[in-house]
């Protein structure tokens, strides 16, 4: 039995009817690679039994605690019961990507089990329509609760599925899970009284901490180092949200965007994906007659475990406020300034802290939490503050090498995350074998046209390419030359010992050659040797050849 930290189950506490709290990938393979050309359900169901053992969240539920006086507890659940949590649907006709869309935002939109452990997956076929992909694919549509995994957390489970060949070793028979029993209510209130003994003191630390942070803010903003956003702009997205969802995604090749990242000196991979979705955000929004006056802002949620913490499941996140620069219409100058702004929030961030949060979560009474959640929302006070942000852009690195699932090549890795008042859209981006994918989840009362979005998604990503792309040969042409002129001069150095020895050669073949034969080399043709006459000198000379004849 282990206690959920204070921001998992914050995660917990903020779910609403509306708003469920899970995030999770969509996988999406070619069979072709897989023994027959084919993989059964039974294959699969194989596949997540023997891993189980790989990862604590398969098998562990939510047990809270009466009254909401502490945090819930994870208990090993002796019902697991797998083929529930493992379940087999397919598209209907034709079962393009506009269906597999469709049927992932309606999954998505559907709330967890409390009382089972908390995840699901769906093995979706009959993709058989969808571009790029050969008939008889097939997917799978992960769910798990936000409160046992975070983006970086994710990759476990990535991995405790997957195998690096289409051919791997059979699994160990061997399991050393053992179920646990369910706590009695007396057990858990024992328990709650002697937490909230400590947490006075937790508060009072908490509070002893934040002098110094106030101090380094100071000192940053007075040395310029970063700035305030200042307030943030509303949009359509920063309202209250219904239960309803929309899922779409656009896919780019990661050298390219490793091309254009490489024009800005420093930037990296998240700048440019920040650039494409700032630049996507303003253009769905100019379509719709809201242009906004100033730029957008986007969440950035930052890994914050230590060395030591990295094999922890659970959620160690920070949070980033990053300005879109949506306001500059040149792609080219608002790459620059999101890199510009990236710098000064990462530095704000250090100011701030990285384990804020996480000690926030641990400091507040899960009573309080739950209750100020519960009252903020019915009031409606949520979704109709000033937003802290427009929409949350979350960038979860991937593995760089072909994954198979009971022989079958993953083809595609995206990501689905979870909206909420006031954050009516999500963009997970996530990176698999060579691509990087931007996908996105929205109300759909919000955005009811999400192949428009993923369309802007993709023109954003034209222009900064075709803005960067004479900018990148530019300095590609600049460092060959820089190369042959380094070349150029390694060659002089060396090039008067080599005429010498040019020299000394061409000496000795003159000496030892028979007398009387002339060098080709020097031999001057006749042509060059004569020299032109005038008409009186030709005359003279015909003249002097008649009298000798």
């Amino acid at each position: 039995m282990q206690q959920l930290t204070g921001l998992d189950a914050m995660f917990l506490h903020q779910e609403m009817d509306n708003a469920p709290m899970h995030i999770g990938p969509l996988f999406i393979y070619d069979p072709s690679t897989a023994p027959n050309g084919f993989v059964r359900f039974k294959d699969i169901l194989q596949t997540f039994r023997n891993r189980l053992r790989r990862s604590t969240v398969f098998r562990r539920k939510i047990v809270a605690v009466p009254l909401q006086l502490d945090q819930p507890y994870w208990v090993e659940d002796a019902n697991f019961d797998l083929e529930f949590h493992v379940r087999h649907i397919a598209l209907p006709k034709p079962g393009d990507w506009r269906q597999l869309c469709i049927q992932v935002a309606r999954l998505h939109s559907r709330p967890l089990d409390r009382s089972r452990p908390l995840w699901e997956a769906y093995v979706i076929e009959g993709l058989d329509r969808v571009k790029g992909l050969p008939p008889g694919s097939f997917a799978i549509f992960l769910k798990v609760h936000h409160a046992a995994m975070d983006g970086a957390t994710g990759t476990e489970i990535m991995g405790a599925i997957h195998d690096l060949s289409p051919n791997p070793e059979s699994e160990p028979a061997a399991d050393d899970w053992a179920a646990e029993r369910d706590p009695s209510t007396l057990e858990l209130l024992a328990r709650a009284y002697f937490h909230n003994l400590r947490q006075p003191w937790k508060l009072a630390n908490l509070i002893g901490e934040s002098v110094p942070i106030l101090r380094r803010i100071q000192v940053g903003k007075k040395e310029k180092r970063f700035k305030s956003l200042g307030p943030k702009e509303r949009t359509r997205f920063n309202g209250a949200i219904t239960a309803h969802r929309v899922f779409d995604a656009v896919t780019f090749d990661l050298a390219e965007v490793r091309q254009i990242k490489q024009v800005v000196e420093g930037a990296t991979v998240n700048d440019v994906i920040l650039t494409v979705v700032g630049g996507g955000l303003q253009r769905y929004l100019v379509a719709k007659d809201e242009r906004p006056e100033k730029s957008l802002v986007a969440g950035a949620p930052v890994n914050v475990r230590s060395d030591a913490q990295k094999d922890t499941g659970g959620n160690r996140v920070s949070m980033m406020s990053v300005s879109f620069c949506s306001d500059v219409e040149d792609p080219l100058q608002r790459l620059h300034d999101v890199h510009a702004g990236a710098v000064g929030s990462k530095a704000y961030h250090n100011a701030v802290g990285a384990n804020l949060m996480v000690d926030l979560g641990e400091s507040l009474p899960a009573s309080l939490v739950v209750l100020a959640g519960r009252a903020a929302s019915a009031a409606g006070l949520v979704a109709n503050m000033r937003p802290i942000f427009n929409t949350i852009v979350t960038n979860v690195p991937g593995p760089q090498v072909p994954l198979y699932m009971g022989g079958a090549k993953l083809v595609r890795s995206l990501g689905a995350g979870p909206c909420m008042d006031s954050l009516g859209l999500f963009h997970p981006v996530t990176s698999y074998n060579g691509m990087i994918s931007i996908a996105f989840q929205a109300c759909r009362e919000m955005m009811p046209d999400p192949e428009f979005y993923a369309q802007c998604l993709r023109q954003s990503f034209r222009e900064l390419k075709s803005a960067t792309l004479p900018a990148t040969k530019t300095k590609a042409k600049a460092s060959a030359r820089k190369k042959l002129k380094a070349k150029a001069k390694t060659k002089a150095r060396a090039r008067p010992q080599v005429k010498a020895k040019t020299r000394t050669k061409a000496k000795t073949k003159t000496k030892t050659k028979p007398k009387g034969k002339r060098s080709p080399r020097n031999k001057i043709p006749a042509k060059v040797t004569q020299t032109k006459r005038t008409p009186g000198e030709k005359a003279a000379a015909v003249k002097a050849k008649v009298r000798a004849e």
